[in-house]
């Protein structure tokens, strides 16, 4: 015979546990007359063939036909007494979830128009404090047909809605530099809160603060680009060849070694670098000239607006492809900002 559940509680709640069916195994027998447990934190719901009916709040409540109209009406009016209704009783933590953590599984991409590659990608982290507001929209959306659901089991879609709305934030909103998307941090912020929270709340959730920690540029290259879609076939063709060319100057004893092309030249100048190097397919050798002094824009100390501004891309290239650190990027540009300005830029 079927155990019949004379009292329905759930006292000891785990780490991370969101839901808690009783009985574990599926549906149980229950009776009018039955007395439900339900302690601070919790919310009970009672859910038949599937549908989730009748919800109670804190306190203790015995189950009559007034409190669970709901589940009355879809077994129909036939109980007497003590006889019991098959249903599952479903126990959802209402207590809040604080600082639960986020991060990057792939880069997030910043435009950034005329500077290195065109596009900058962005690692980050941070956390986000929710709980759960609406019991019966969470036990739809979850808990529903599962024993338990822990937090850990409904994080890899919490951090697609994260990662989706910061992604669309940074897309519409933010400037084509790192450093100035980091001066909006604030407003990113206060932005992916007011979205997440529609869409936290159709699952039934309440995000009820989210912080940023921190984004990062990662070592971007035409592969990662081409991979995401960002960059055309073309394109990417065009800095594959200025790669090569690159990397030949760099080794010693390599084919452009002596011609000074491609040294110390960053990959955001590809498409240059894959002009030249078709362009010294199709001429004849040339002689060898006495090596002529570095252009202007190239020497350690620029003195027009058009120099300094040269000098200032320079160093948002060096920063996202990791050769300079923050700290010292933020000295040069400060320095360099104020000499522009000083030459009327």
């Amino acid at each position: 015979m079927a155990r019949v559940f004379d009292i329905i509680e759930h006292p000891n709640v785990a780490r991370e546990e969101l839901s808690y069916r009783e009985p574990q195994g599926g549906s149980g027998d229950f009776r009018i007359g039955s007395q439900l447990i339900v302690r601070e934190n919790q919310a009970a719901v009672f859910v038949r063939d599937g549908k989730a009916l009748d919800t109670f709040r804190a306190g203790r409540h015995t189950i009559t036909t007034a409190n669970i109209p709901l589940l009355v009406d879809l077994v129909g009016k036939a109980f007497s007494g003590n006889t019991p209704f098959k249903a599952e009783v479903y126990f959802i933590n209402t207590a809040d979830f604080p600082a639960v953590g986020w991060g990057t599984t792939q880069p997030l991409a910043l435009e950034t128009p005329g500077k290195g590659l065109g596009w900058l990608l962005l690692q980050g982290h941070g956390v986000m404090d929710v709980k759960i507001a609406d019991p019966q929209r969470f036990a739809t959306q979850y808990g529903i047909g599962k024993a338990v659901v822990r937090l850990s089991d409904i994080k890899d879609r919490l951090l697609t809605m994260v990662l989706g709305e910061v992604q669309d934030i940074i897309a519409t909103h933010a400037p084509g530099d790192y450093m100035g998307l980091n001066r909006l941090m604030g407003e990113i912020e206060a932005a992916a809160l007011a979205q997440l929270r529609a869409k936290f709340d159709l699952v039934g959730l309440l995000l009820k603060a989210f912080e940023i920690k921190q984004l990062t540029p990662s070592t971007t290259s035409a592969e990662d680009l081409r991979n995401m879609g960002l960059l055309d076939i073309a394109t990417y063709q065009q800095l594959q060849a200025a790669d090569a060319l690159r990397d030949a100057a760099r080794n010693e004893g390599g084919g452009a070694a002596g011609t000074g092309v491609g040294l110390g030249a960053g990959v955001g100048l590809g498409q240059m670098m894959a002009g030249m190097f078709s362009q010294q397919q199709q001429q004849p050798a040339q002689p060898a000239q006495p090596q002529q002094p570095a252009p202007s824009s190239a020497r350690s100390n620029p003195t027009t607006p058009a120099e300094i501004r040269s000098l200032l891309d320079n160093l948002d290239m060096r920063l996202a492809n990791g050769e300079i650190s923050e700290k010292a990027y933020d000295r040069l540009y400060e320095k360099w900002q104020a000499r522009l300005e000083e030459a009327g830029g």
